[in-house]
């Protein structure tokens, strides 16, 4: 039984690798390199028609899996034999304590691995129905971008509303034009990420008074405006920096832009104000991203505001900041443990006609960042490829990271039927009790168990996790 994969992002890359890896046939359709009315198909993020192209950001944030809930998720999906997990691995750059990557490289290493197994097949085609097609085992997974045709197909068969949020793109600098004489490599707290450098991130400084210039810049540049999106609400996870301005002077100081970890070797004595940090965004180390910069500044105004930040005064911009819109479904009312659609609806009518062969998977199942959207991607192929063979397969335990993202969206609580994009986090996992004793029978300090019971969830998440896989 042949597999049609709808959506060549994360998810959809990473359910097709599950699918094929379990000797399952896939046609994997992209609407990026088609056309439609003779026109070639763009979205208002993507820059080129790669699979897992990534947009907004190079970093799939921190790769600790003893102490942090995604570096817990990439261990797992390492464990899962993602292909996606590898690809970031092999092309990997230095960022600190996260897991960042040559985006091009990464999404060509995706491309070329597909496109190259035997049982893929790669079409380029925007898909705008399901309604006619006949397929037997579906696997939607078209991201925060979906398609207008596509979304209106599935708010009919849905009978819910679909829910929009505003994502923004942070800027990217020539390296070159950073004055280094002002800004210096160091990463908080000098942590080491996964390549060993302790320096992964350009750091440029603020005194009071520069912040508050900056500050007041910020609030009064010309600002991207949408219409028809006045009212749909921001994710708080990829915020525009000027939103976070508008809720109070001292929030970037707290936040993208606080100073603490850090030490200018340009003048150590004195402590910076504020601090704006830049990850390398390629492997030559030649482009670098500004964290937390999202923006919905217009053009124009990004070049001459973010010039005001010392060290970027003569800043050279390989891309400027920008606002797109996001689109998820009510998960838990329309998908099963298996992210299967518990029931299409006739359009125009209430009559629900029994689907258990269309799953939904990535960004618009309501998972939110790069790295939960591909474990929403790779638990879909497992499923649709079980499905194929004729077996039943399990959930994974509520104890893994995996299966805590499963159930916030399928079980997730609705608080006021409202349900929002979640980022993993160990609030998802059933919560253990803060040992008070080590493996080796010391008193733990109070102030670090919290940490020491971080652990302990990890460690039981990879144990059930293997415990899944060996029945999987």
């Amino acid at each position: 039984m042949t597999v049609h994969v709808i959506g060549g992002g994360l998810a959809g890359s990473e359910a097709c690798w599950q699918l094929v890896q379990a000797g399952i046939p896939v046609v994997l359709h992209e609407m990026r390199g088609g056309t439609r009315d003779g026109a070639p198909i763009t979205t208002d993020a993507h820059q080129t028609d790669g699979l897992a192209e990534l947009v907004c950001s190079n970093s799939f944030r921190s790769d600790d899996w003893q102490f942090n809930a995604v570096g817990l998720l990439h261990e797992e999906m390492r464990r899962s034999k993602s292909l996606i997990l590898a690809c970031a691995d092999k092309h990997q750059v230095p960022a600190g304590g996260a897991l960042a990557m040559d985006r091009e490289n990464f999404s060509a290493a995706v491309t070329e691995t597909l496109a190259n197994h035997p049982l893929m097949t790669i079409v380029r085609e925007e898909i705008t129905t399901l309604a006619d097609k006949g397929w037997d085992n579906v696997v939607v997974a078209t991201g925060p971008l979906t398609s207008e045709a596509l979304s209106r197909f599935v708010l009919d068969v849905s009978g819910e509303g679909q829910l929009s949020f505003f994502d923004a793109i942070a800027p990217i600098i020539h390296a070159e034009s950073i004055d280094m004489s002002k800004a210096w490599k160091q990463s908080r707290y000098d942590k080491e990420g996964p390549g060993g450098d302790a320096a992964a991130y350009i750091n440029c400084p603020m005194d009071k008074q520069q912040y508050e210039a900056f500050i007041d810049a910020l609030l009064d540049g010309p600002k991207a405006e949408f219409k028809d999106w006045e009212h749909v609400p921001y994710f708080d996870g990829c915020l525009p920096i000027e939103v976070m301005a508008e809720r109070g002077r001292e929030t970037l100081r707290y936040g993208p832009m606080k100073p603490v970890g850090l030490t200018n070797p340009h003048n150590p004595t004195v402590k910076a104000h504020a601090i704006i940090q830049l990850r390398q965004d390629n492997a030559l180390g030649t482009l670098y991203n500004m964290v937390g910069f999202q923006t919905k500044l217009k053009h124009g105004a990004q070049a001459e505001v973010f010039r005001m930040i010392p060290g970027l005064e003569n800043a050279q911009f390989a891309r400027l900041g920008g606002l797109h819109r996001n689109t998820f479904i009510q998960s838990p009312k329309l998908l099963d443990r298996e992210l299967r659609m518990k029931a299409f609806f006739a359009p125009s009518s209430s009559e629900a006609i029994g689907q258990k062969h269309v799953r939904f998977a990535g960004q618009i199942t309501g998972v939110e960042g790069y790295v939960e959207s591909a474990a929403i991607g790779l638990l879909a192929g497992r499923f649709a490829a079980a499905q194929a063979l004729g077996r039943d397969l399990p959930a994974p335990p509520e104890t893994t990271a995996l299966g805590a993202l499963l159930n916030h969206i399928t079980i997730g609580h609705l608080e006021g039927g409202s349900f929002q994009p979640m980022n993993i986090n160990y609030g998802l996992l059933p919560p253990l009790d803060a040992p008070k004793v080590d493996e080796d029978g010391k008193k733990i300090p109070l102030k670090e168990r919290g940490r020491a019971k971080k652990r302990l969830m990890s460690l039981r998440a990879l144990q059930d996790l293997q415990d899944w896989l060996n029945i999987a």
